[in-house]
């Protein structure tokens, strides 16, 4: 088993790397699963599982992403009685992840968490660096805390039984990575395409890998989101404003922020901001993956949506002051955040 390990202000965090699924085997403290209809049986089949212990099974998708939810965890673990020394394991993909670890930050204020990521997207993102949380009303991840796992268990076997939408909303994420804070990564995704989609092991360990280590270096410096770390909301504005408008579930996550990219790239270069050469060299690899890069998104339809999109935007949780700030670029790992005019953004929406 190959073991990373970062530091949070919270305590250490490892990330281990195997070829064999398994979850930590629960002690006399006990504890308590969570999981969706999808993830279950691969869970059954893990080494380390405990049947005997409480197990709660969701329904999968965005639009299970609620308090409804959390509340059908907590009861469970207090049903079971578990104490703060009890352990949540969250095993599936980041919807999973997020709840298991907002549960596990709320009960009994602040019980064991493990993680267990079986998507690409957890795996690169949304497992990895202690944010927790829901959708609330119709605004994303908006009601959450910053609640790390002490042990992330990373398997790359799981990508093998993922649809082809759901392993390339992941790449998505691997592409802000890339853009953010690896060259090498933007260079394996542009050269090496056919060998990704394929999903051949070795390379998308190394993907993987890359990507770890490349935000836990970011919420090392920086959990709370109070600087740095907001530049890893790159494509995320537009993205969660168009997974807002277009309905929850209805555009996957990854495939909403790759769309979110291109059109901040468009917002830099409007702005004089982004270097033009730079935005035609990154759109063209975007689009080789599928991903829409069109001022409109095909997922919007009854006409002219960009208001409705601007207002979702001013809902987002990463604004201050009132205002919100996007994460624009100037080039390959140079990267700002800053408040932009309500003209100019809706002048790369339409």
């Amino acid at each position: 088993m190959d073991l990373f390990t970062f530091t949070l202000q919270t305590g250490e965090v490892s990330v281990a790397f195997s070829p064999e699924p398994s979850v930590t085997a629960f002690g006399p403290e006990g504890g308590i699963y969570v999981v969706d209809k999808h993830t279950e049986p691969l869970l059954r089949r893990c080494a380390g599982f405990d049947p005997k212990a409480p197990l709660v099974s969701l329904e999968p998708g965005e639009d299970h992403k609620s308090l409804d939810s959390i509340q059908k965890i907590l009861t469970a673990a207090l049903d079971a009685s578990l104490g703060r020394d009890s352990l949540f394991i969250g095993f599936g993909g980041g919807v999973i992840t997020d709840m298991a670890a907002f549960a596990a930050s709320l009960y009994m204020r602040g019980a064991r968490l493990e993680l267990v990521p079986t998507t690409l997207l957890s795996m690169v993102d949304a497992a990895i660096g202690g944010k927790t949380g829901i959708d609330f009303g119709n605004a994303k991840n908006c009601v959450g805390t910053f609640y790390p796992a002490s042990l992330i268990r990373v398997s790359v076997s799981y990508l093998a039984s993922l649809s082809e939408a759901e392993f390339r909303s992941g790449l998505a994420e691997v592409m802000k990575t890339a853009l953010l804070y690896a060259p090498k990564l933007f260079q394996i995704m542009q050269e090496r395409r056919e060998h990704i989609l394929s999903r051949d092991p070795d390379l998308m360990l190394e993907v993987v890998k890359r990507c770890v280590q490349a935000k836990a270096r970011v919420v090392e410096r920086d959990l709370k989101e109070s600087g740095e770390r907001m530049y890893l909301n790159l494509g995320h504005t537009f993205g969660h404003a168009l997974e807002s408008v277009a309905g929850f579930g209805r555009v996957s996550h990854g495939d909403a922020v790759a769309w979110g990219i291109g059109r901040a790239l468009n917002l830099g270069l409007r702005l004089g901001i982004t270097d033009p050469e730079y935005l035609t060299d990154v759109l063209p690899v975007l689009e080789s993956y599928g991903w829409c890069t069109a001022p409109v998104h095909p997922a919007l339809s009854g006409g002219d949506r960009s208001r409705e999109l601007l207002a979702a935007m001013k809902n987002d949780k990463k604004k201050k002051g009132g205002a919100v700030r996007f994460i624009l670029q100037r080039e390959m790992n140079s990267t700002l955040a800053q408040t932009v005019s309500d003209e100019d953004v809706l002048a790369v929406l339409s």
